[in-house]
């Protein structure tokens, strides 16, 4: 399958300019060959719209989604496209799939970073889970979620074979060391592919890293973007043809689950608890 990320300049506040570029970038990846099309986190929206979110986050099956379910179908293609969710009196940060076929998935972030997110969003109350599509399974995290060696090994013992993210990384010192390096080893220490979308430019709160890419299981990149301009990557993904580097490195085969008592510091880790750090605003 040929895989599409889309790297993107989105507006701030303006849901119905985003969702036009990401009609018009299903279009294109359609006219490449893709089958999937992932874009950023909160794209309909732009990731700092802050307080705005609020106002603009809506259901499941509000205009975003419709939007978004409605372009997969015309197109031919399925789109993973990160928008705030409204559900009750909690929004979340959410990531829809919309297939071709009518099919959709709802994935809500389960790790929101820093207070930003945090004064924002209510974290994910569900676990990612795995869909089939052309023989291919498939699950979704959202950008700070991948950094976490967990949330990915979770998808990889379900069986998927392909992880999409969509994510808003800030252009900061750590930015090329976790697009370059902690992304392709998620796709080599669980032999699955992995679609990283990510924004571009800025939008007059956040500066964003770019580098979007598509990782494989052996570690390499097969695409990847520049760190500033919106765009397109492709990339072909055939499972079977990772199978060398898979038995090379039979990491699920041969893991052992550990279950020991943990010490206080990391108790938390299973509570919500958060990283103290400056590498993002």
């Amino acid at each position: 399958m040929r895989l599409a990320a889309y790297q993107m300049l989105a507006r701030t506040g303006d849901v119905e300019a985003n969702l036009a570029m990401i009609d018009c970038a299903a279009s294109e990846a359609k006219a490449l060959g893709a089958g999937i099309l992932v874009a950023p986190e909160l794209a309909t929206t732009a990731y700092g719209a802050a307080d705005a979110i609020r106002a603009l986050a809506e259901p499941t099956d509000g205009r975003q989604c419709t939007a978004l379910a409605s372009m997969a179908a015309r197109n031919g293609v399925t789109i993973v496209a990160g928008f705030p969710e409204r559900a009750g009196e909690a929004i979340y940060n959410s990531a829809l799939l919309a297939m071709p076929d009518g099919r959709r998935s709802i994935y809500r972030k389960r790790h929101l970073y820093g207070g930003y997110e945090k004064r924002l969003f209510t974290p994910g109350d569900r676990p990612p889970t795995v869909v089939e599509l052309g023989g291919l399974k498939i699950g979704v995290l959202i950008c700070y979620d991948v950094e976490f060696p967990e949330a990915v090994r979770h998808l990889a013992l379900a069986g998927s074979e392909l992880v999409l993210v969509p994510t808003a990384q800030p252009d900061t010192p750590d930015a090329p060391f976790i697009t370059k390096k902690v992304v392709p080893v998620r796709a080599f220490e669980n032999g699955i592919a992995i679609v990283y979308a990510n924004h571009a430019g800025g939008d007059g709160r956040f500066a964003y890293a770019g580098r979007s890419c598509i990782s494989m299981p052996d570690g390499r990149d097969a695409a990847r973007a520049n760190a500033h301009d919106r765009g397109i990557i492709v990339a072909d993904y055939e499972p079977e043809r990772f199978a060398a580097s898979r038995a090379a490195n039979p990491y699920l085969k041969d893991l052992r689950v550990y279950n020991l008592d943990l010490p206080a510091r990391a108790e938390g880790h299973f509570s919500g608890a958060t990283r103290r750090s400056t590498r993002r605003t």
